[in-house]
């Protein structure tokens, strides 16, 4: 254990690692730039949209794979499968901006201080545009050094994990780190030999099939029905059916899977929502195929962190990959096991990994886009939020003293 000094510094020095990594752009899984020689053409992307305009997502994703463009989150299948949400910020900006200035001031806001404050982004104590902008698809600074310091790839940063990054990089144990101490830290080890940079165009189609770096089904659109399903929990213990959970409250639904890296960088972020919001709306997982098995796209980061799974061919494989996965990531909500046949995983187009919000009445009120790039809990928090706000805005308003449009309630009927 290191000195109870350091212990009390973590903030700080999460700080300096942060600006570190800005310096550095250590281990930010950019997407990679077209080769000199790519036969990506946006005239042909343009051709395919003019000539068949309600083409399948996955023709955009086959087509760029085959033209070998950069995967990043304007191409391919990305481009298209964004996020579906009700609550934009045009349509939260005229239920609830009453003076009409173009942002909501606290007091517009009839949910509680702590609702108000996860809805404010960027903690100005207003909500604006930008508290409704997750457009950004570089990593940041330190969504860098998280990865880095978050050794056994559990998608959660504990005082000991942090310890003992500083305990590694501190090679002179003079209970400091020099920036250059920080930046070797921070740079990303050597891929092993035999492991290529990046996917052959192969090894992407053969995925895309597969049903491994996403669903070939677009899933339920924004306001449809969710649609039924009943599956095991991981344990075996019991059966969850989708249709008898939703009514009593908002349903947080989670597909995700062991090896897909993204995803579980993500759990402490969904643990945390759960903790904050489990009293008003019901969180559920489901289990979906492998998105990088040994016998697929293997990935040398899921190996530094000991995730290595060949893609399950019956359901106990899964089960048995699943329990791994929760025992490692260990989030208190239940998480369901899909069929071998990915039944419920391509019924929502659930692969890699997708976030669903479904309001009291079964519907889609949140869809989120196409992982890795639309990966965003907070987007998904964000549609959490208002949805409970609009669920039950008088009973919220009263318990703060309220009334529903944000004025000061006398009691009276003034105001």
């Amino acid at each position: 254990m290191l000195t109870t000094t350091f212990s009390t510094k973590i903030p700080g020095l999460l700080l300096a690692w942060t600006a570190a990594a800005m310096l550095t752009g250590a281990d930010a899984p950019k997407a990679p730039p077209a080769r000199p020689s790519s036969p990506y053409d946006p005239e042909v992307a343009k051709a395919l949209k003019d000539a068949w305009p309600d083409h399948p997502e996955w023709v955009d994703m086959l087509s760029d794979i085959l033209m070998e463009a950069p995967m990043g989150p304007q191409f391919g299948w990305f481009k298209t499968a964004v996020t579906q949400t009700r609550f934009t910020w045009d349509a939260t900006r005229n239920r609830l901006d009453h003076d009409g200035d173009g942002r909501i001031a606290r007091r517009e806001f009839p949910g509680s201080d702590a609702d108000f404050a996860r809805l404010d982004r960027d903690h100005d104590q207003i909500l604006s545009g930008d508290d409704f902008d997750f457009s950004q698809g570089a990593p940041t600074a330190g969504a860098v050094v998280f990865s880095r310091v978050d050794r056994d790839g559990d998608g959660k940063v504990t005082r000991e994990e942090l310890e003992a990054f500083f305990k590694a990089a501190d090679r002179t144990g003079q209970d400091f780190l020099s920036q250059t101490d920080l930046i070797e830290a921070l740079t990303p080890p050597r891929r092993p030999p035999g492991i290529p940079d990046n996917p052959s165009k192969a090894t992407l189609v053969r995925g895309l099939f597969n049903q491994e770096i996403g669903s070939l089904q677009p899933g339920p659109r924004l306001d449809d029905s969710a649609p039924d399903f009943t599956l095991k929990t991981n344990d075996g213990a019991r059966e969850l059916t989708l249709s008898k959970l939703v009514g009593p409250k908002p349903v947080v639904l989670i597909f995700g899977n062991f090896t897909c890296g993204p995803f579980r960088g993500q759990a402490g972020n969904f643990e945390k929502m759960y903790h904050r919001y489990k009293d008003r709306a019901t969180f559920v997982m489901v289990y979906v195929r492998e998105a990088h098995p040994t016998d697929g796209w293997r990935m040398e980061s899921n190996d530094r962190v000991g995730v290595a799974h060949r893609q399950p061919q019956s359901y106990a494989e899964r089960v048995d990959v699943a329990q791994t996965c929760g025992k490692r990531l260990a989030l208190s909500f239940p998480m369901l096991v899909d069929t071998i046949d990915d039944r419920v995983g391509a019924l929502y187009s659930g692969m890699p990994g997708r976030f669903y919000l479904i309001d009291r009445a079964g519907k889609i009120a949140f869809k989120n886009g196409r992982g890795p790039y639309g990966f965003k809990p907070a987007e998904l928090e964000q549609s959490l939020v208002l949805l409970l706000q609009q669920d039950a805005p008088a009973t919220t308003a009263a318990l703060e003293g309220r009334s529903p449009t944000g004025a000061p309630s006398h009691g009276d009927g003034s105001k």
